[in-house]
């Protein structure tokens, strides 16, 4: 049976401020919460989120996230959620306390609220955690049955975070239309659980065209720690219309090549999510056999945000091509999202598509 998923929050927040609300928010989903905030994070926001609670009938127990979103770290905040019989469960922070944050609430069996602290994925309104080892070894992912019940983003707490990690966001965002063309031309399955619905399609549509139109714009003012009108609407493409767009509309060969870049060591490991995926963005494209205009495009895009487009920048260039076809074999494995955009794509097409972005960004 052939069928169309559209999964989504049941409902989002943003502006600079909301912060401020979250208490007053949580007064219709629990009367008493998880919170879960690593130290650093829970030094900035603690007076605020003390304060959003101060005059509501809703309370919270601050537990401390030890850093990593492992199976021990969750059975260890699920035993703690259980002892203190919370109703919800919150995550404030970046991606792995988020992560940790719905894999807990799935243990206990409650709902989870996500406050992020950075706009730097578009995993926050996923219903998916990465898991990882104690030791910070990627393991795989959880899914789960529904989307986060709120994501309330403070656009005041984003500007303050290091401006690369806002334009890792809008890399990974940029990713996402491309991706979802060539899983709707496989009529792939998504995340989602179904097939690309046009819903998905048109948020994936109107996240690339806020990225085009603002991105830059918004890049420049978050290095001056301004929100203004461009980073109010980035912000919402890197966090709800990209999040939305992948999950319903399908991954491929971006973040195929960001998992492939896994095989090779070095320096490369020291780049963001976004970082990586807008090379595998790069190269998709490549992949794809798009116009030297098209591919320009994106090249000369993610040049203005400072992402990598080169193999010098992605720490790559010492790499023997045997080193490449390396990672075009972890990202042609067997399951990978690759197959989204062809099955019968090679390693070694992989790899002479990663020398391919090279030149075109060095010689134009």
């Amino acid at each position: 049976m052939q069928k169309y998923v559209f999964k989504s929050p049941s409902r989002y927040v943003q502006g600079k401020g909301v912060i401020e609300e979250l208490g007053k928010e949580m007064e219709s989903i629990s009367n008493t919460s998880l919170l879960i905030s690593d130290e650093v994070v829970w030094g900035i926001v603690k007076d605020d989120i003390e304060g959003s609670f101060s005059d509501t009938e809703s309370q919270y127990h601050y537990e401390e996230f030890s850093g990593e979103s492992s199976n021990t770290e969750i059975e260890r905040l699920i035993d703690v959620g259980k002892e203190n019989e919370v109703e919800a469960v919150i995550g404030v922070g970046g991606g792995k306390t988020l992560d940790t944050a719905k894999a807990v609430s799935d243990g206990i069996g409650v709902p989870v609220v996500i406050v992020p602290t950075t706009a730097s994925t578009d995993a926050p309104t996923s219903a998916l955690s990465v898991i990882y080892s104690d030791d910070g070894v990627f393991e795989g992912y959880k899914f789960y049955d529904k989307n986060p019940d709120l994501v309330l983003v403070d656009t005041g707490i984003i500007v303050n975070a290091p401006p690369i990690l806002f334009a890792s966001g809008i890399a990974d965002a940029m990713a996402t239309l491309t991706e979802v063309k060539a899983a709707m031309k496989r009529n792939a399955d998504t995340m989602a659980g179904g097939k690309t619905t046009f819903t998905g399609r048109a948020i994936a549509e109107m996240s690339e065209k806020v990225l085009f139109e603002h991105g830059v714009a918004a890049y420049k003012a978050v290095q001056q720690k301004l929100v203004t009108p461009a980073v109010d609407a980035v912000v919402e493409a890197n966090t709800l219309l990209s999040g939305l767009g992948f999950e319903n509309g399908g991954l491929a060969g971006a973040h195929a090549i960001h998992n492939g870049f896994t095989a090779v060591d070095g320096d490369i490991h020291d780049l963001s999510h976004g970082q990586k995926v807008a090379y595998g963005t790069l190269v998709q494209l490549v992949l794809e056999r798009k116009s030297e205009k098209e591919i320009m495009k994106y090249v000369d895009f993610f040049k203005s945000v400072d992402m990598p487009t080169t193999l010098e920048e992605m720490h790559l260039n010492g790499k023997s091509f045997e080193d490449l076809v390396e990672i075009g074999k972890v990202a042609t494995a067997e399951g990978e999202t690759m197959e989204n955009l062809d099955p019968e794509i090679t390693p070694e097409q992989v790899a002479y598509a990663i020398l391919a972005v090279n030149e075109y960004s060095t010689k134009n």
